[in-house]
């Protein structure tokens, strides 16, 4: 009986001891939780595809999408600027994601500062690896729209 008190014995302490080195420090693999406005600036994005409301895919240089077509950097401090696929300069100004990440205004703004334009998209997916907007040609029509499709790029601004 004492030897299988002291085999069952052994066997515990190897199994808790299997399991206290088996743990790892998950603590470092937890990235922290962004809010919608630090996912956009996190990364600058590129028009990588643009989707009709039938969810085909739409040829970037299709004048219903060519205007959303670029390179875009949000930066944190609110301010950004959007360049051309060709690198020729789009657009800058200020920026803005509703806290719900729902979202997304663009005031557009000449060298002066004097605002051109204001424009609110809805937002149909923020994540650290996608940027989608929606634009409808027509406000009044939301069943016909084409959505914008941003990726990731290491692309680097123009100066």
């Amino acid at each position: 009986m004492k030897t299988f008190k002291k085999i069952t014995l052994s066997l515990l302490i190897a199994f808790c001891t299997s399991l206290i080195f088996s743990c790892t420090n998950d603590d470092d693999s937890v990235e922290p939780i962004l809010t919608p406005s630090e996912i956009l600036a996190s990364t600058p994005w590129e028009t990588t595809n643009a989707k009709n409301n039938k969810n085909e895919n739409v040829v970037l240089a299709d004048p219903n999408v060519s205007n959303f077509v670029g390179f875009a950097y949000f930066k944190s401090n609110g301010t950004f600027t959007m360049y051309n696929l060709d690198n020729s300069p789009k657009m800058k100004g200020d920026w803005s994601v509703s806290a719900d990440g729902k979202t997304r205004t663009i005031v557009a703004k000449n060298d002066a500062g004097t605002v051109l334009f204001t424009r609110v998209v809805d937002i149909t997916v923020l994540t650290k690896k996608e940027f989608t907007y929606r634009i409808y040609p027509n406000n009044d029509d939301k069943t016909v729209y084409s959505d914008i499709i941003h990726t990731p790029t290491t692309h680097q601004e123009p100066k």
